[in-house]
C-alpha cells in the first residue's frame, strides 16, 4: 500500500528524538513484551518493520533477512538509507540518533511517513539496547557509511567506508545473552511465518529469509523467498488450502474511504469454525477492535438484508444471529491508520472509533456487488447461514446440559477424575492422560496435594470436522469442561470462558511418545484451540514429555528422550548397556513416571503458545482435515525423532 507523496526531503531534520533509552535494558519487557522466545523474535520484527515502512512509503521493494551461523540477524533493504548528516538538535549523525535514542525515527514526522508499523519509534534503538553488538551500514547518495554499537552505545562516530552504486540500510545484531537468558537461538519456522505474513499484507514486496545454520549435503543454504501479487486474496487461499470452499472464488476488495485504506478478503468453506484475522499497519490485532467491529457490522447487515429479501428465511422459526453469518467463514481485514490507538500494552486491540464506519461501508459495498453478480453463490451462503442457525439451537441445548452438570460443583465432577487436595487453582495442575491404564499409573505416581488426573478414553472427537452440538454432546469433552470448572459462555458469545472458575492453572496433556500418542495430543490441542483458546493464550496448557528410552548398566540407569541422547548415554557407560524402549506410558511403573515426567524438579513441560493465529489455524485445519498429502508432508518435515515401530 503506497502512501501519500513525501512532501519534503528525508533528511536529518526529519528525525525527532523523544527521550533517552537507559530504561530499556532495565525494563526490557515494557518495550518488547517479554525476554523469552517471543521477545527474542520481536527484535527481528522491529528491524524488518523499519524496512516495511520504507516499502509502504513507496521507497523500497526488496528486504533480505539472514539468520547467521552465530544466531545473529542481518536485515537489509533497498530503501533510501537512514540519513547520516548531522542532526541539528543532537549534534551527531542522524543515524546515531535513530540507533541510540528511544522514540527517534522518521515515522514521527508525518511528512516522511503517512503510516507505519512496529512499535512506533521504539523500534531499532530498542533492538540496539538489547544487543551485545549491532552494526548499521547505510548505502546512500553513492557512499557507504557505518557505525557499530555495544549494548546500545556507539563505539565510534559514523564513518564513511567506501562508495557504492546501491542504496538502502543493513543492520546486523546479536541479542544480549545476559537479557535473553532462556535462549538466544532463533527459530526459522517462527521467522518464516512472519515474513510470509508480511509479504501477503504488503503485496509487491519481495522478502527473503536465509538460514546460514542450515546447509544441505550439496552445500545449499536454506532460503525462502516470499512475494505476493494479489495480497490478501492469495493469503486466504494459503490459509484455507486444506478446507473445501462452498463458493467459486475469494471475495476481495480494496478501499480508501475516509483516509483509512482498507483491504478485505474472505471465503466460505464447509467447516463449522469462524476464522477472522485482523491487522493494523501490519500488526496482528489478536483481540480485534474497531476495524473488526466494522467488518462484522458490514457483513451481518448486508447478508441479513439479502437473506430477508431472498425469501429463504420465511420457513425459519427463529431469528438468525450474527454468529450464524460467520460460521465457515475465513476472512482477513487489514487497515492502515495514521495514528492508531491500541488498548493495552501489547497492542492487540484497536481503539480508533473513526475506523468503524469506513470498514463497515467498504465491506457492505463489496458484498452487495458480489451477491448481486453471483446469485448461485449468494444462495449457497444463505443456506449455510440457515444450517448454522439450526445447529446453534441444537448446540444451545447441548451446552445447557454441560452447564447444568458443571454448576453442581464438586458433586458434578466426572467420576474418572482423581482430584487433588489443594484448593488454590494457581498451585493445582491436572494431567489429561491417554487411556485408563496410564491413568492408573499416573494416579499412583502423582503428588496428591496438587496433581489431579483425568484419564481419557482413546481418541477424543475431532472437533475440526464436528458440528458444535456434537462437540458438547461428546462425553470425553464434557468431562474436560466439568473437570476444569469452566462453562462455555452464552449463546451471544459462545467462545467466552469464565476463566475465574478455572480449577487448575496448569493443564498438562500426557500421551504416549509414539505416533498414536501424538495424534491424540493433537486432537486435544485442536479442541483447546477451537473451544478454549484463552487457556492457551493465558499460558495454562502444557505438553508432558515422557522419555523414549531407559538405559541401564549395572546399578546405573539414565533416561533418554531421543536417539541421540540414547547413543550418548550408551557411549558414556562404555558400551554393553541394556536399552528399554518405552512404547507407551503404561510400560513405566509409577515411580518411573513420577521421576521422568511428573516431578516438577526434573520433568520437562512444553508450554503451548500461539505465535501466529493465522498460521496456527492453517496447521490445525491441515492436521485434522481430510487432505492426506499436506498432512504427511508436514509430519515428515517436523517429526525429527519420529520412529514408527515395525
Amino acid at each position: 500500500m503506497s502512501s501519500e507523496p513525501i512532501k519534503k526531503d528525508y533528511s536529518a531534520d526529519s528525525i525527532q528524538a523523544l527521550e533517552g533509552m537507559e530504561h530499556v535494558r532495565m525494563r526490557p519487557s515494557m518495550y518488547i513484551g517479554d525476554v523469552g522466545v517471543r521477545g527474542l523474535h520481536h527484535l527481528v520484527y522491529e528491524v524488518v518493520d523499519n524496512s516495511i515502512d520504507e516499502a509502504m512509503g513507496g521507497h523500497c521493494d526488496t528486504i533480505h533477512v539472514w539468520i547467521n551461523e552465530d544466531n545473529s540477524i542481518t536485515v537489509e533493504d533497498n530503501g533510501r538509507g537512514i540519513p547520516v548528516d548531522i542532526h541539528k538538535k543532537e549534534g551527531v549523525s542522524a543515524l546515531e540518533v535513530v540507533m541510540t535514542k528511544i522514540g527517534a525515527g522518521g515515522k514521527f514526522d508525518k511528512d516522511s511517513y503517512k503510516v507505519s508499523g512496529g512499535l512506533h519509534g521504539v523500534g531499532v534503538s530498542c533492538v540496539n539496547a538489547l544487543s551485545n553488538h549491532l552494526k548499521a551500514t547505510v548505502y546512500r547518495n553513492g557512499q557507504i557509511w557505518e557505525q557499530e554499537y555495544e549494548r546500545g552505545k556507539a563505539l565510534y562516530p559514523v564513518k564513511q567506508i567506501g562508495s557504492t552504486g546501491k542504496r538502502g540500510t543493513a543492520v546486523t545484531f546479536k541479542p544480549d545473552h545476559t537479557i535473553f537468558t532462556t535462549t538466544t537461538e532463533y527459530s526459522y519456522e517462527t521467522l518464516s511465518a512472519r515474513m510470509r505474513e508480511l509479504a501477503y499484507l504488503n503485496k509487491g514486496i519481495t522478502i527473503s529469509l536465509t538460514d546460514k545454520r542450515q546447509v544441505d549435503d550439496k552445500g545449499v543454504v536454506l532460503t525462502e523467498t516470499f512475494y505476493s501479487e494479489e495480497g490478501l486474496k492469495e493469503y486466504i487461499k494459503y490459509l484455507d488450502g486444506n478446507r473445501e470452499p462452498i463458493i467459486g472464488d475469494v471475495i476481495s476488495m480494496e478501499s480508501d474511504k475516509g483516509d483509512v485504506p482498507v483491504e478485505v478478503a474472505l471465503i466460505y468453506n464447509t467447516s463449522y469454525t469462524e476464522n477472522i484475522f485482523s491487522y493494523v499497519n501490519n500488526i496482528n490485532t489478536h483481540e480485534g477492535g474497531t476495524h473488526l467491529s466494522g467488518f462484522r457490522r458490514g457483513l451481518t447487515n448486508t447478508l441479513k438484508k439479502y437473506a430477508d429479501s431472498s425469501g429463504l428465511l420465511d420457513k425459519l422459526k427463529f431469528e438468525i444471529s450474527g454468529d450464524d453469518f460467520r460460521e465457515g467463514l475465513t476472512a482477513i481485514i487489514s487497515v492502515k491508520v495514521a495514528e492508531p490507538q491500541f488498548e493495552g500494552q501489547t497492542k492487540t486491540k484497536l481503539g480508533n472509533r473513526e475506523v468503524v464506519a469506513p470498514v463497515s461501508q467498504a465491506v457492505s459495498e463489496m458484498l452487495e456487488n458480489y451477491l448481486e453478480e453471483n446469485p448461485n453463490d449468494a444462495k449457497i451462503i444463505v443456506q449455510k447461514v440457515i444450517l448454522a442457525a439450526q445447529a446453534r439451537h441444537a448446540a444451545k441445548k447441548a451446552r445447557e446440559m454441560v452447564q447444568r452438570k458443571t454448576v453442581m460443583g464438586g458433586g458434578g465432577l466426572p467420576g474418572k477424575l482423581s482430584d487433588c487436595s489443594e484448593q488454590d487453582p494457581q498451585k493445582c495442575e491436572v494431567y489429561l492422560v491417554e487411556g485408563d491404564s496410564a491413568g492408573g499409573t499416573a494416579k499412583q505416581g502423582r503428588d496428591r496435594n496438587f496433581q489431579a488426573i483425568l484419564p481419557l478414553r482413546g481418541k477424543i472427537l475431532n472437533v475440526e470436522k464436528a458440528m458444535q452440538h456434537k462437540v458438547f454432546e461428546n462425553e470425553e469433552i464434557r468431562n474436560i469442561f466439568t473437570a476444569l470448572g469452566v462453562t462455555i459462555g452464552t449463546e451471544e458469545d459462545s467462545k467466552a470462558l469464565n476463566l475465574e472458575k478455572l480449577r487448575y492453572h496448569k493443564i498438562v496433556i500426557m500421551c504416549d511418545a509414539d505416533v498414536d500418542g501424538s495424534h491424540i495430543a493433537t486432537l486435544i490441542l485442536t479442541f483447546f484451540y477451537r473451544y478454549m483458546k484463552e487457556l492457551i493464550e493465558n499460558g495454562h496448557v502444557y505438553i508432558a514429555t515422557p522419555p523414549l528410552y531407559l538405559v541401564k548398566k549395572g546399578n546405573k540407569k539414565e533416561y533418554a528422550w531421543n536417539d541421540d541422547q540414547r547413543d550418548m548415554i550408551v557411549q558414556n557407560m562404555g558400551g554393553g548397556a541394556a536399552i528399554q524402549r518405552y512404547k507407551g506410558l503404561g510400560e513405566m511403573n509409577a515411580e518411573q513416571l513420577w521421576d521422568t515426567t511428573m516431578n516438577p524438579e526434573y520433568r520437562t513441560l512444553r508450554q503451548v503458545s500461539i505465535d501466529s493465529l493465522a498460521e496456527s489455524d492453517r496447521i490445525f485445519s491441515m492436521l485434522m482435515g481430510d487432505e492426506v498429502p499436506p498432512r504427511r508432508e508436514f509430519i515428515e518435515k517436523n517429526a525429527v525423532y519420529a520412529k514408527i515401530d515395525a
